[in-house]
């Protein structure tokens, strides 16, 4: 089936890698960016842009309800270009913040509109200490420390918040991104992740698997992925 879908970060890394496969697909899709300037960008490619902050709540509710979607994916991110680490402490505050604050936001503009499903990118290095690998019953980290604790808890307010509201709620537990335009092409972290894998399993959830939580990674001891192979159909290396 093709769907109307509310790509919000459609200039993101994994939203620039994924807007060409819901276009491919039969999708019509509008993406959100924050700058005017990338919208031109988004319309040549055959997605409709609006330029929105996701924390304007009315001005989201609005753009969303004008798009009249069936489907929103959430990709929004808030971290600086090759994760420099030099500017990653703040990056991740922010980006808990958009966690928390944009996707109650966006969560609340996909409730009014009628959405029928919304599909979150979360991440798969959260879990809390134990044995591996993690399946996505195993609990949260949530009693991190410093800046941990800081990412931690956005990904808590995020999950919830998705899994919480009224409609069918998929979480995609990413592992660390490598490929085009994550600042590294080479496989990297405990749980690495190319970013057009990340991309197909939100294409696959469109349509596929049922609400809850996916770890979203290539084979590793850390964390399993068989729910996703099983339910979703998806594979690192498809």
């Amino acid at each position: 089936m093709h769907y109307r879908i509310f790509l919000a970060g459609a200039t993101g890394v994994i939203g620039r890698r994924l807007e060409a496969l819901l276009r491919d697909a039969g999708h019509h899709v509008t993406g959100t960016t924050r700058a005017a300037s990338k919208a031109d960008s988004l319309r040549e490619i055959g997605v409709e842009p609006v330029v929105v902050d996701v924390f304007n709540a009315e001005a989201l509710t609005r753009a969303v309800a004008a798009a009249k979607p069936e489907i929103v994916i959430h990709q929004l991110t808030d971290l600086p270009r090759g994760l420099d680490p030099a500017k990653m402490d703040e990056a991740i505050r922010r980006n808990a913040r958009l966690r928390t604050d944009g996707t109650r936001n966006l969560v609340d503009a996909a409730v009014a509109a009628g959405v029928r499903r919304l599909i979150a990118q979360s991440i798969a290095w959260a879990y809390a200490p134990g044995r591996e690998p993690h399946a996505e019953s195993d609990p949260l980290d949530v009693d991190a420390l410093g800046i941990r604790a800081v990412s931690v808890g956005g990904i808590v307010a995020l999950e919830r918040a998705v899994l919480d509201a009224p409609l069918e709620g998929i979480v995609l537990r990413y592992g660390q991104l490598y490929g085009p335009g994550t600042g590294t092409d080479a496989a990297t972290g405990a749980s690495p992740l190319h970013v057009d894998a990340a991309a197909r399993a939100a294409l696959l959830a469109v349509e596929r698997g049922a609400p809850g939580v996916y770890n979203i990674a290539e084979p590793n001891p850390h964390v399993s992925c068989e729910k996703a192979r099983t339910e979703l159909g998806w594979r690192a290396d498809a």
